[in-house]
C-alpha cells in the first residue's frame, strides 16, 4: 500500500508544479502589464494621454469591455469602459482613476521614475505606482480574474480614466460630472484613490479636505540693501508667514495630541518665495526688492468654518493696509461640503467592509482624506463616494521622491478588488440609487 501512495504522490507531483509555475506566469504577466503603464509618460504638465489611453484600451479590448473615449477640453481625453450587468434597471457603480502623475527630479531618485524596475525585494519603483496607476491597473486586472472565474455581474460596472487630477481635475471629472453622458449613466456609488498604510489594515476615506491654492503679494519701497525701512516688502510678507506659521503651528498641536486624523485640521504649507532683483551671477545683494510673494497650499476639513478664515486671509494675513493682496485663488473649491455615510444606512459601506475582509484584509477607521482628490467631484454631484486603494504595510511616497509598491501588495490589492467589484456588482438591491439617496 505504502509503494502504491508513492507511486501516486509522483504522479501527482508534476501537476502541482505545472499548476504553481502557470500562477507564476501569471502573476509575471500581471506585474509586466503594470510596468508598461508605469513607463508612459503622463507627467504634468506634458502628460502623453493619448499613449496612456492607448494601452488601455488595449486592455480593455482584451477583456471584451465596452469603451468610447470622450474628449471634453481638446487635448485631454477620458477613457470610459463598461462592464455591462444582467440587470440594466439598477444603479451602476464606478471605479475611477487618474492617468496623470506628478513631476519628478530624477537625481533624487534612486532609479528613474518611468523606468518601473523591480529591485531585488519586489518593490516596484516609479512615478504613479502609489498615486494611482496602481489602482486603475488592479481594476482591469480584478475583472480579468473574475471573468476567467466565470462570473457575471448583475449591476453593471463603469471604469473611467481621467486626465488633470494633479492639477484640480477641472479639465477632467469636474466637467465629466456635469456632463449628459456622465447623468445618463446612473451611477449610485464611485470608488476613487485613497493612500497607503503603514499598518495591515486599509485605509477608506468618505470625504476629503478642500484645497485652497494662492499667493499673497507684498509690497514696499525699494532701496539701498543696508537702509531700515518701515515696512518693506520682504518686511510685510515675513509678517505674514509668521503669523501662518502661528496658525499652523497651533493646528499641527491639535493633531500631535491625538484623538483626531490628519484630515481633521487645517493645513497650511508654504511651496515657494519669490523675491529679489535678478542678475548675472544670481541675485543682486545691496537692493531691496519692492516686491515679495509666497505661495500657499492650503487644505480646510468639512467641518471647518471656511469663511471665518477666508476673513483671517483678508485681515491678518493679506491686509490691504500692510501693502499687501492676494492673487486670485489659483485653485479652490468653493462647493459644499459633503461626507459619505460610513454606517448602516448605507449598504455600500457595509458591502465594502466586509468585501475587504473576505479577501483577507480589514479596513480601519473611516478617514478624512488629508489632501483633495477627484472624489469631491462626485460627491458634490450628489453621489456616494469612498477614496481606497488597497496598499498596506507601505510607507506614503506619494508625490515623494522613490515612490515604490511591492510587487506582492500590488498582486494582493487585485484579489482585494475582485472581492470588492464581485459584492457590489451582485449587489440586487436598487437601494443607493441617486433618486433615493
Amino acid at each position: 500500500m505504502g509503494r502504491i501512495s508513492t507511486f501516486l504522490l509522483l504522479l501527482q507531483t508534476p501537476i502541482l508544479l505545472l499548476l504553481c509555475v502557470s500562477a507564476a506566469d501569471d502573476d509575471e504577466a500581471i506585474v509586466s502589464r503594470f510596468q508598461e503603464y508605469l513607463r508612459i509618460d503622463t507627467v504634468q504638465p506634458k502628460p502623453d494621454y493619448y499613449k496612456a489611453v492607448d494601452f488601455l484600451n488595449s486592455q480593455a479590448q482584451s477583456l471584451s469591455l465596452e469603451s468610447q473615449t470622450i474628449e471634453l477640453v481638446k487635448g485631454k481625453p477620458l477613457l470610459l469602459l463598461k462592464w455591462p450587468g444582467s440587470d440594466p434597471s439598477l444603479p451602476a457603480f464606478l471605479l475611477n482613476s487618474h492617468t496623470d502623475v506628478v513631476p519628478f527630479e530624477d537625481s533624487k531618485w534612486t532609479h528613474h521614475p518611468l523606468h518601473a524596475h523591480i529591485d531585488p525585494h519586489g518593490n516596484i519603483y516609479a512615478r504613479g505606482s502609489q498615486d494611482m496607476k496602481c489602482v486603475g491597473m488592479q481594476y482591469l486586472e480584478a475583472i480579468r480574474k473574475l471573468q476567467a472565474s466565470g462570473f457575471k455581474p448583475i449591476r453593471s460596472v463603469y471604469l473611467s480614466f481621467v486626465p488633470d487630477e494633479e492639477i484640480g481635475g477641472h479639465d477632467g471629472v469636474e466637467k465629466f460630472v456635469q456632463s449628459q453622458l456622465f447623468k445618463s449613466l446612473n451611477i449610485a456609488v464611485v470608488l476613487d484613490e485613497g493612500l497607503t498604510s503603514p499598518s495591515e489594515s486599509y485605509r477608506v476615506f468618505y470625504g476629503e479636505r478642500s484645497p485652497w491654492w494662492l499667493v499673497i503679494k507684498a509690497k514696499g519701497p525699494p532701496g539701498h540693501g543696508a537702509k531700515l525701512y518701515d515696512n518693506s516688502a520682504m518686511e510685510n510678507l515675513l509678517k505674514t508667514i509668521e503669523s501662518i506659521r502661528r496658525f499652523r503651528a497651533a493646528q499641527f498641536d491639535l493633531l500631535k495630541a491625538g484623538g483626531i486624523g490628519e484630515g481633521d485640521v487645517v493645513s497650511v504649507n508654504i511651496n515657494f518665495l519669490k523675491a529679489g532683483t535678478p542678475s548675472p551671477t544670481g541675485f543682486v545683494m545691496n537692493l531691496q526688492p519692492s516686491e515679495a510673494e509666497a505661495g500657499f497650499d492650503i487644505r480646510i476639513p468639512p467641518n471647518y468654518d471656511s469663511e471665518a478664515l477666508e476673513r483671517r486671509l483678508v485681515e491678518e494675513w493679506a491686509p490691504a493696509g500692510r501693502n499687501m493682496s492676494f492673487e486670485q485663488f489659483k485653485q479652490k473649491f468653493s462647493g459644499k461640503q459633503v461626507v459619505t455615510a460610513t454606517d448602516d444606512s448605507n449598504p455600500w459601506w457595509s458591502l465594502l467592509e466586509n468585501a475587504v475582509k473576505e479577501a483577507g484584509g480589514r479596513t480601519s477607521k473611516p478617514e478624512i482624506f488629508p489632501a483633495s482628490t477627484d472624489a469631491r467631484y462626485f460627491r458634490q454631484a450628489g453621489l456616494l463616494a469612498f477614496g481606497f486603494s488597497p496598499i498596506s504595510n507601505t510607507p506614503g511616497l506619494l508625490h515623494d521622491h522613490n515612490e515604490y509598491l511591492g510587487k506582492d501588495v500590488y498582486l494582493k490589492g487585485i484579489d482585494v478588488y475582485v472581492s470588492i467589484i464581485k459584492a457590489y456588482a451582485s449587489y440586487e438591491s436598487k437601494s443607493g440609487s441617486r433618486d433615493e439617496l
